[in-house]
This record gives C-alpha cells, structure tokens and sequence, in this order.
C-alpha cells in the first residue's frame, strides 16, 4: 500500500501528448520522487529566461549538426548555470536523442504540469487590444464563480492580444473555449448567407 501511494503522489497530475510532453512527464516524475520540484521548476524558468533573452542559444540548441562533443559542451554548461541534477540530466538526455532544440516546448508543459500541481487552472482572454486591469479583474472574478474553475482552484490569467478577431473576446479555460468575438460573428452569418443563396 505504501508503495501505491508514493507511486500515486509522483505521477504527474495531468496527461501530456507529444514527445516535448513525454520529456516534461519523465522530468516531474524524476522531480517529485527527488523531492526538487520547485527547484526545478526555478532552474527551468532560468534556462527559458536565457533561451528568450538570446537567440544564438536556441540556434545552437536547435542545431540538428552538432557533434556529440559540442552538445556535451553545451549540456555542461547548461547545467552548471543551473545546478540541478534533475535539469542536468533532462539537458544530458535531450542532447543524446537529438532533442535540445525541443528545450522550449519541454520548460513549457513542465510550467503546465506544475500549474496543475498547485492547483491553478489557466485563463486566457483574448481581445482586439489590450484591456485595462478594471475590465481584466471582473472577467477574472466572473471565471472564477464558474463551474469551469473548480472549487479550491487558483485562477490565472493572461490576456493575450489578436486584432483579428476585430472586437469581443476569446476566453480559453482548460479545454474549454467560449468565443464571443466579432471574426465569428461575421464568419457565422457569412455561413448562413452563403447556405441561404
């Protein structure tokens, strides 16, 4: 029965897909039975802040003609940047398949998997402009009163903007989208015209 219960409490709280989402798995597993979740989390955020901040690293990164000696030069120096023997070993795996150009993606499903992990579920709203933080925070308090939230939930939310949709908003929350912009609006009544003729 014990040995049930520390498999259970390792096991990443939620399903990934996709071989970037197969490494972040593998990384929150090896994570949580170290006990070196945040940690890890920490030293991500830093290889992610450096992967953004500079181009030429995630050129080298995405290299598909590095030798083996330059990606054990590059793995080395990743890992000491960071000193986290969980990272040090995902950057050493990474470089062995010939997947360090897939750093991004990984960091970015691990955040998803400790996201879960503390209990916050992740809004997005998207508007035509930016909308200003009054606005923002009735969106976010009407959200969080919703059945897609869940009770002892944290909240967050981004807002991302697309001028595309020409007006209106786009809220995403989990696996669930509720798209009240213009673009479908007109879209949706150029469907029924072109049905109608």
């Amino acid at each position: 029965m014990r040995t049930y219960a520390t498999a259970a409490s390792t096991a990443p709280p939620v399903q990934l897909f996709g071989v970037d989402g197969t490494y972040a798995s593998a990384l929150y597993t090896a994570a949580a039975k170290n006990s070196s979740l945040d940690a890890t989390s920490k030293a991500l955020t830093y290889l992610k802040t450096l992967l953004d901040k500079d181009p030429d690293v995630s050129g080298i990164l995405s290299n598909p003609a590095l030798s083996a000696s330059d990606k054990k030069i590059v793995v080395e120096t990743l890992s000491k940047s960071v000193s986290v023997p969980t990272v040090a070993n995902l950057l050493a795996v990474l470089a062995e398949n010939n997947r360090l150009g897939l750093l991004s993606e990984v960091i970015e499903k691990f955040d998803t998997l400790m996201s879960a992990y503390k209990g916050e579920v992740e809004a997005t709203i998207t508007s035509a402009a930016p909308l200003d933080s009054k606005i923002l925070s009735r969106i976010e308090s009407a959200i969080s009163k919703s059945q897609f939230v869940g009770a002892g939930k944290k909240l967050k939310v981004s807002n991302r903007v697309n001028p595309d949709i020409l007006g209106g908003l786009i809220v995403e929350v989990g696996d669930r989208t509720v798209d009240l912009s213009v673009s479908s609006k007109i879209s949706r009544i150029n469907a029924l015209i072109n049905e109608a003729v």
